[in-house]
C-alpha cells in the first residue's frame, strides 16, 4: 500500500501544477489578468507633489504642480540611457501631437547632457521635463525603473500606471481607454 502512496506522489504534483497554469491561463484568457502587470498605491490617488528643475541644454520648462493642474496630462518617467525608452520614444512622438492632452516628462538618474543630446536627435515629445538625478522623485510616484508612464485626470488623479515601454498595445489598450475616461471627465 505505502509504494502506490508514493508512486501518486508524482501524479499529485504533476496535477497542481497542471491545475495552476491552467487556472492563470483561464484568468488570461478570461478577466485579462496579466501576470507581469505591477498594481500601484497611486491608482485613484492625487499624484505626488512634484517641484523638479529643467532639463538643461533644452527650452522646456521644469515641471511643477502647477503644470500639472487643470488638465489631461501624461507623466512619462524616461532616460537616455535605457533601450526600452528608446524603443518607445517614436509612441511618445505621436502621442505628444494629441491636443487634448499634455506630455510631461521626469528625466530619471541620467547625465544632462546625454538627455538633452537624445531629445535634440529624436525630437522632444515633452511639453515640460523635470530632472531626477538622484531618483527620489520617482520612488514616491512608485517608479520601479523605467521607462513608466502615468494618466493623470484634471483633478490630478492617478488614473493609470504602464510600466514598460509604450507601443501600439499600451496606447490602445491602456493608455487610451484612461486618456478617454480622463477627457470625460469633462472640465
Amino acid at each position: 500500500m505505502r509504494r502506490y502512496i508514493l508512486a501518486a506522489v508524482p501524479l499529485l504534483v504533476f496535477a497542481t501544477i497542471a491545475g495552476a497554469a491552467g487556472r492563470m491561463l483561464y484568468r488570461q484568457a478570461v478577466d485579462g489578468y496579466s501576470p507581469s502587470a505591477i498594481p500601484s498605491a497611486l491608482l485613484g490617488q492625487t499624484h505626488p507633489a512634484i517641484d523638479l528643475p529643467p532639463l538643461a541644454g533644452l527650452q522646456s520648462p521644469g515641471l511643477q504642480d502647477s503644470g500639472l493642474a487643470g488638465r489631461v496630462v501624461i507623466v512619462n518617467v524616461f532616460a537616455s540611457w535605457c533601450n526600452p525608452c528608446r524603443q518607445e520614444h517614436a509612441a511618445l512622438m505621436r502621442l505628444s501631437k494629441d491636443p487634448r492632452v499634455k506630455l510631461m516628462g521626469i528625466n530619471y538618474k541620467d547625465n544632462a547632457e546625454e538627455a538633452a543630446a537624445f531629445l535634440r536627435d529624436n525630437g522632444n515629445p515633452y511639453a515640460a521635463i523635470g530632472v531626477d538625478p538622484t531618483g527620489r522623485e520617482a520612488i514616491d510616484w512608485g517608479v520601479y525603473g523605467v521607462p513608466e508612464t502615468f494618466v493623470i485626470d484634471r483633478d490630478g488623479r492617478v488614473l493609470f500606471k504602464q510600466v514598460g515601454p509604450l507601443d501600439d498595445k499600451a496606447l490602445s489598450a491602456g493608455i487610451g481607454p484612461a486618456l478617454d475616461k480622463a477627457l470625460a471627465a469633462g472640465g
